[in-house]
């Protein structure tokens, strides 16, 4: 009886993804529209990685976190968009236990590597604008690697401890995401056991890292705001620009993860809506933002292409 019980409670091979739309004319348009999507993800935040790394003036502790930014959204993208890029040319929908849990973990690596990131850069800009002086003694290079590793193991630490948790839970029932891509808080729902500390867990650690990296933010970039008001010049205006454009991007990232992570495992409307922002939308923006808004960047770009067609 042991033995039958064991064998369904592991009998769940493979799940099934809803994707975006069951409609085939919908499906098309989606597929051309992310096929775009990602292409231009690639392109622009590979683009920045190769300027910044040929470019001697942008090797700057700045530049190196928006290098590392850049090639995060090239992984982040890649490990949701082109399953389900291939997804809505397929009817079923498929994807194997083994491989969900190979997606939840780079989902989730690449996703709180990237918040604590973009609190890592919120701390560079106020250390560069509220203590302009003592910049390159405090950011100086071996702290920069620092934070870059202390950072990525964060990120290893917390996916790990995620994945656990998830594929310690018995399957043997329901095998239906309804989703896009696999995330934690959508397959537990599929367990055949009560999972209710396991979304308290869940709570308290993506949740909770969400907000409070949030928070961090927020407040460094209104002291960078109030250090800012009464000193309206060009350098200070450009550092404005800088901060406008990381605060978009937190408030898009982090937006999602706090929708999604800091309630209860259940299903909205709006999830899918909110997690193609998040997988698709979000890593396409940062190119754009950084070197549209930025003449460093759009400079270096350009001495790129001459020095290209030459």
């Amino acid at each position: 009886m042991e033995k039958a019980v064991l064998i369904n409670h592991t009998s769940v091979t493979s799940f099934r993804l809803t994707g975006l739309s069951a409609n085939p004319k919908v499906q098309m348009a989606v597929f051309f529209i992310f096929l775009i999507f990602y292409v231009l993800t690639l392109v622009g935040n590979i683009l920045i990685v190769i300027t910044i790394i040929f470019d001697h003036r942008l090797h700057t502790p700045m530049y190196f976190f928006l290098s590392n930014l850049s090639f995060i959204d090239v992984c982040h993208s890649t490990v949701t968009v082109p399953k389900m890029l291939s997804d809505t040319l397929s009817e079923d929908k498929l994807i194997s236990f083994d491989a969900c849990v190979v997606q939840m973990f780079f989902l989730h690596l690449f996703a709180c590597t990237e918040i604590f990131l973009l609190t890592v850069m919120a701390y560079d800009r106020y250390v560069a604008i509220c203590k302009p002086l003592q910049y390159m003694t405090i950011m100086n290079w071996k702290v920069c690697m620092l934070l870059a590793t202390a950072l990525w193991t964060g990120g290893t630490i917390h996916s790990i401890s995620l994945t656990s948790l998830t594929i310690k839970l018995p399957y043997c029932g329901p095998d239906e995401i309804d989703n896009f891509f696999c995330d934690v808080p959508q397959v537990i729902k599929l367990a055949c056991t009560d999972t209710h500390i396991i979304e308290i867990l869940i709570v308290s650690n993506s949740g909770l890292i969400s907000v409070v990296c949030f928070v961090v933010l927020v407040v460094s970039y209104a002291v960078i705001l109030v250090s800012l008001r009464q000193k309206i010049s060009e350098g200070k205006r450009k550092a404005l620009s800088t901060c406008a454009a990381h605060l978009t991007v937190v408030t898009l990232f982090l937006g999602h993860c706090i929708f999604i992570y800091s309630r209860p495992s259940t299903s909205l409307p709006e999830d899918k809506v909110v997690s193609v922002f998040f997988t698709a939308v979000t890593p396409l923006l940062n190119p754009i933002i950084y070197t549209l808004r930025n003449e460093d960047m759009k400079s270096a770009l350009n001495k790129l292409i001459r020095r290209r067609e030459k």
